[in-house]
Parts: C-alpha cells; structure tokens; sequence
C-alpha cells in the first residue's frame, strides 16, 4: 500500500484495477492455463477465466481447481496450484494487458481537475503495483490499496473509507467506478455513489441500481463535473 500524502481535494474518484481500467484478463488466464497444465488439467481458457476474477487470486485458484465459485480444494493440491500460478503470472503480467480506451485520458483529465484519485483492487498486492507501474499509471493515485493491503477488502467498504479518511473527506462525496458487485455492494456500504462499467468482466450490474452505468469510461469526466458542481466554493465534502 502506498500514499501520497495530499489533502486538498474536494471529492474522491476510486477505480477498481481488472475489468474497469485494464483489461488484463488474457495475462491472468494464460497463468490459469499454465497453471492447469502443470497439474495435467485441461485449460479453462480466457472467456472462462473472466467469468472466475475478481475476488482476489486465491478465490480465483480455487475457482479454477473446482470449477464452482465457492469451492474448496484439497489444500495439498491448492497449495501447489497456487505457487505455480503466482510464478507464471509474475513473469507475465502484462504481456496482453492493456488499458481500456478512455482510461488514461479520463486519469489526466480528473487530476488536472483536482479530483483525489484512488486504485482500490482486490488483486494482490504483488501484482498491482507493477501491473501500475507498467501501464505507466501509478502516478495517478494518491491512494493505491490491494486486496491484501487490509485486513478486509471489497465488498467491505473498508478500503473505500480508509482512502475518504486520507483525503479528509465525507464518503458521501466518494464515487466508486467498477465492472463488478463488489465494487458497486462496497460503494453503496461506503456511502460513496455508485458507477458501474459496462464492459467490463462483471454481470448484471444494472440490478443492483447504480447511480451511474457506463459504455466507455469517456462519459466518467462529463457525469462527475455534473455531480461536483458547487464543491470547491462550498467546501461542504471536508472533514473536520
């Protein structure tokens, strides 16, 4: 977990990493693939794999030896699936992983507006920061936090408050972006609004009511100058 210490923003901007900023699915599930050779499994294959992210790659490990959501593997086995994947994917990270269109603009844009930004992810640590670091977006986040980086993760609004905390700022003028139910179920227990991605590795979203759902983070920087209007000169998201 890494901050940058900066304080004088008016409202928080969190993204989450996989399936809302980049599309990294191709490099996690060439590591799922490899992973499952080795243990003389067939391979699951990408469109499966998007379907298993987003809850951390333990969950996603287990998801890949069971095929169930929520099943449990023999520890033996899950211990040494789990090695092999953490070894291919760290050699691989972002081979075929690309930032989707709009996200770098959107960043640059709302920086250049005084937004905080935040990266909260459920990926682990050990792969977010480098994954940043080699879309060359690290710069961006005043607050980066992993799945790992506290004690609970999305869908608990922890991580969402921690970062509302460091910008000094009431949740209520947080705004969570994601693909997934973890992110929207975090935001709405945070008391940040809500916004969905459509393109993303998510499904359904639309029922859990978003305040906002997206085609194309291009639409983000328009909807947030509509909602934060009145902010800076009020003063009224800062804690006291």
């Amino acid at each position: 977990m890494k901050i940058d210490p900066k304080d004088s923003v008016t409202a928080l901007v969190a993204f989450d990493l996989d399936g809302t900023l980049a599309d990294s699915a191709p490099d996690i599930a060439r590591a799922v693939d490899r992973m499952s050779q080795a243990l003389g499994r067939a391979a699951p294959g990408l469109e499966q794999v998007r379907e298993w992210v987003g809850d951390g790659i333990r969950r996603l490990v287990k998801r890949a030896l069971t095929g169930t959501q929520e099943g449990e593997p023999e520890p033996g086995l899950y211990a040494r699936a789990f090695e092999i994947f953490r070894r291919s994917y760290r050699t691989h990270l972002a081979v075929e992983t690309r930032l989707y269109p709009g996200a770098l603009a959107v960043l640059r844009q709302l920086q250049e507006r005084g937004y905080g930004l935040a990266c909260i992810t459920n990926k682990s640590a050990e792969f977010t920061e480098p994954l940043l670091a080699a879309l060359r977006i690290r710069e961006y986040f005043g607050v980066v936090l992993s799945g790992d980086s506290l004690p609970r993760r999305k869908p608990d609004p922890a991580p969402l408050l921690f970062a509302a905390r460091h910008f000094k700022l009431d949740p209520k003028h947080g705004y969570m972006v994601g693909d997934s139910r973890n992110d929207l179920l975090a935001a709405r227990a945070a008391g940040f609004r809500a916004i969905g991605v459509g393109y993303g590795y998510g499904q359904d979203l639309g029922v859990l009511e978003p305040d906002a759902l997206l085609g194309s983070l291009t639409e983000l920087a328009p909807l947030l100058e509509k909602w934060t209007v009145g902010l800076a000169s009020a003063g009224a998201s800062r804690y006291v």
